[in-house]
């Protein structure tokens, strides 16, 4: 039988070779972009999910404004934790971001990713240690945890138990070597106990945010006991001994200082990859909505090809109704005929897997370029879900075309009256206007995605970052070492007047902030006993407003030729004065940080963070104003010429090599181009809407055409005899063309509100977006139906040139 079987598959594949190859085409399609995002977000997935604690393991989360949260968390909590938190297994305050240091074991240097933590990290991350022990480790800043790879780049194959690392300033020795056993939030390279020594000096620190905090629970549930007394402590030990301290009630001190009550947010291992408030570890957070848009996109890709399958397959079915009918009269069943067409699916659909995995494989570099991920296809999770894939599609693919076909009655097909019910025909219709809403969506999306990637990159962003050069500053100090605020000064004079001799080097000046990924360093003024306003702390260096083309919006800038501009002057920008409430801010004082600042000037709002996010307030001052801003700088930003930047380029590389760091590579990147990375991920979207919506087309023309096809086919007969009856060929044309017009403009108006809808949503994580207006839908609408006549028109157009009589010979 299956043999039988087999051989009639073969027979049907080789009598309709271009047909089928576009109905296995247009599976794998399908399928490769399911696999693709599967793959994907087992990725994302799969982060902490070898941690046995990941359900039990919390990181806090402070919110200290409207929309301000901080994945960092006060120091003194310490001692209360001892004592009065029954529900906590452990905790451990750590830096929950890397520090790329050196590390030098003889004469072997390795530049490896620090991070600092308690002890009790590994109760946290229990990575496997193949070496050494984590009883003995982190117990003090003396010794050190290494990962295998940094191990094995520092010592070979030499073994690293108890031998004595410099990091240039101090020695410490390997107590344990650790590998990660999978995906994790944390995956430092190094592991160094100076937290304890910090968190000693910042003890009684109630306003510093300047650490991570893990607390490990007993029970998950008790999260909101938790966070409660740690409100209450917070309440008691701030906000009420600095309004006591100031004669006021604690509720005057909070409106005083523009704040409300401090809120704390613990959220889990498990769910911080992909549901994280902020950022939250060194590893970054998933995009959760990119993830839900791939997979979408990539359903909406496999409907389309599943739909296109069933409509070729029962159009293409009406070829076969002669075939079913002898085999009817030669005794096989209805269950018979349903099993032979499943079997010719299930083939059909093993076939375009297994060239889908092809697909995958060879496209799969390139994935993992756009996504800067490495993925790979193996897992007994994938293998399952492939299994299941195939499952699905069989399901929806295979039964309705096996059932339509096994309905065929025998005494009317074998007569030749090869027309089914209505129903039938109906259905066929509305799953060719469904592949009609499904491109019409691709094809407004994309345009509108477009447009917006396309407002972002062009809009005026305040400065102009291009031609400079950030030039990555280990600004390296240690702040125990007598008068160490004036060496770091001296060093970047230094630095700053030589770099300036270099032939092609115009202009050079630094910040205490990055261009696209703002500042660190964030602080409260006041003004007239307003309430506090929380500004970006935006130490910088004389000229480094100009250099940026920064615009000012009155006053001036600061200068070197007056004595006050690095004591008591600051300029602010448009979004801090909007807050001031102030009309003439030049010459009026503020309180910062209980220090009296002279407004200078106003700077017209730039875009720090990215075109994506809201402009925060800013103030600006000379780095000397507040002695402590310089060590914040870490980049020295170079203006270049435009005639031989790459010669200029290789002058500052010889000169900081030989005369600013001989450990750190020398390391640079012009602004505008550091910028465009904070919405990098955006393009990303853009292109993939592109490269989809081109799928989604090519797709949907496949079934079009095939499907124009077989139906113009079975009126030839019909078309013969209009010809002879004198019908003309335009007329003809339209009548052949004008359901799949119907059906186009059916499409597109159910997909209009799905487009509109989502879209919308979309567009709701930028800030500054634009109004979604008539002219995708336009432009959408006329694409489709474009595409839709090329396709008809030209197979209609070639039944129109058939000869009459092959047609009415018989008749």
């Amino acid at each position: 039988m299956l043999k039988n079987w087999t051989n009639l598959f073969l027979f049907h594949i080789k009598n309709n070779k271009l047909f089928t190859f576009l109905n296995v085409l247009g599976l794998s399609i399908g399928i490769a972009g399911l696999i693709f995002a599967t793959l994907y977000w087992n990725d994302e997935q799969s982060y902490n999910n070898w941690n046995p604690g990941k359900d039990n393991v919390f990181i806090s989360i402070s919110k200290i404004g409207i929309d301000e949260y901080w994945a960092s968390n006060v120091v003194p909590f310490e001692e209360y934790f001892k004592k009065d938190f029954p529900e906590l297994e452990g905790y451990c305050y750590f830096d929950n971001w890397y520090e790329e240091a050196v590390l030098m074991y003889k004469n072997k240097k390795e530049i490896v990713k620090f991070t600092y933590a308690q002890h009790s990290f590994f109760d946290m991350f229990p990575f496997t240690i193949v070496g050494g022990s984590t009883k003995n480790v982190l117990n003090d800043n003396t010794n050190i945890a290494l990962s295998q790879d940094a191990a094995r780049k520092l010592f070979g194959n030499e073994n690293p138990l108890g031998k004595t690392l410099d990091d240039g300033s101090r020695k410490l020795v390997v107590g344990c070597v650790y590998t990660i056993p999978g995906k994790s939030s944390m995956a430092p390279e190094v592991i160094v106990n100076s937290i304890d020594e910090r968190m000693i000096e910042n003890k009684d620190h109630w306003g510093n945010y300047s650490y991570g905090l893990l607390l490990k629970l007993k029970n998950p549930d008790d999260k909101d006991k938790v966070i409660a007394r740690m409100e209450r402590l917070m309440h008691e030990n701030s906000t009420v001994k600095n309004a006591k301290q100031e004669g006021i009630s604690p509720e005057e001190w909070l409106k005083k200082n523009g704040i409300t009550s401090t809120k704390f947010y613990l959220q889990s291992l498990d769910e911080i990859r992909l549901h994280a408030i902020t950022e939250c570890f060194a590893e970054g957070k998933g995009n959760y909505q990119f993830l839900l848009i791939m997979i979408g996109l990539s359903i909406l890709i496999l409907v389309l090809s599943i739909v296109n399958y069933v409509n070729l397959a029962t159009a293409n079915a009406v070829k076969r109704a002669k075939e079913v009918g002898v085999r009817k009269i030669l005794g096989a069943s209805k269950s018979n005929i349903i099993k032979q067409f499943l079997f010719e699916t299930i083939i059909t659909v093993l076939f375009s897997i297994l060239l889908s995995l092809g697909i995958v494989e060879l496209s799969l570099p390139y994935y993992n370029d756009f996504l800067g991920k490495k993925l790979v296809i193996f897992g007994n999770q994938f293998y399952m879900q492939i299994v299941l894939i195939f499952i699905i599609t069989i399901i929806f693919a295979g039964i309705f075309p096996a059932i339509y076909v096994s309905n065929f009655e025998t005494l009317k097909v074998l007569k030749g009256n090869f027309g089914r019910s209505k129903n039938g025909i109906w259905l066929r219709n509305i799953m060719l206007i469904v592949q009609f809403a499904i491109a019409s969506f691709f094809i407004i999306g994309s345009y509108i995605v477009y447009q917006q990637i396309q407002y972002v990159s062009t809009k005026n962003l305040g400065f102009k970052g291009d031609q400079v050069a950030a030039v990555w500053y280990w600004n390296g100090y240690n702040w125990r070492e007598k008068d160490y605020k004036e060496k770091v000064e001296s060093r970047y004079l230094l630095i700053k007047n030589e770099l300036s001799k270099i032939k092609g080097v115009k202009q050079v000046s630094t910040g205490a902030f990055e261009f696209g990924s703002g500042n660190g360093s964030t602080s409260g003024f006041s003004y007239k006993g307003s309430e506090n306003i929380q500004a970006r702390n935006m130490g910088v260096d004389f000229g480094m407003l100009e250099m940026m083309q920064i615009q000012l919006n009155e006053g001036r800038f600061l200068t070197n030729k007056i004595a006050s501009d690095t004591i008591n002057s600051m300029l602010v920008n448009e979004t801090a004065l909007r807050m001031m409430n102030e009309k003439n801010p030049i010459g009026k004082e503020v309180n910062w940080n209980d220090k009296k600042l002279k407004i200078i000037g106003v700077v017209k709002d730039f875009h720090l963070f990215g075109p994506q996010e809201n402009i925060p307030p800013m103030v600006f001052f000379h780095y000397k104003t507040v002695d402590w801003m310089l060590q914040n700088a870490s980049r020295i930003y170079v203006k270049i010429d435009a005639q031989n930047p790459s010669q200029t380029i290789a002058e500052i590389e010889k000169f900081w090599t030989k005369n600013v760091d001989t450990v750190y590579p020398f390391s640079y990147d012009f602004v505008d181009k550091q910028y465009a990375r904070t919405y990098a991920s955006y393009v990303k979207q853009k292109n993939l809407f592109s490269l989809l919506n081109f799928i989604v087309i090519l797709i949907a023309l496949f079934g079009l055409f095939a499907l124009a096809s077989y139906s113009i086919q079975r009126r030839m007969k019909e078309i013969a005899i209009r010809k002879t009856l004198g019908a003309e060929t335009n007329v003809l044309l339209k009548e052949l063309s004008k359901q799949y017009i119907v059906f186009c403009i059916l499409g597109f108006i159910t997909a209009l509100f799905p487009v509109y809808f989502l879209l919308n949503k979309w567009l709701e994580n930028f800030v500054f977006r634009i109004d979604i207006s008539v002219l995708p839908f336009i432009v959408g609408f006329f694409a489709l139906l474009f595409l839709t006549l090329i396709v008809v028109l030209s197979r209609a157009y070639q039944a129109t040139k058939v000869d009459v009589l092959k047609y009415l010979k018989y008749e």
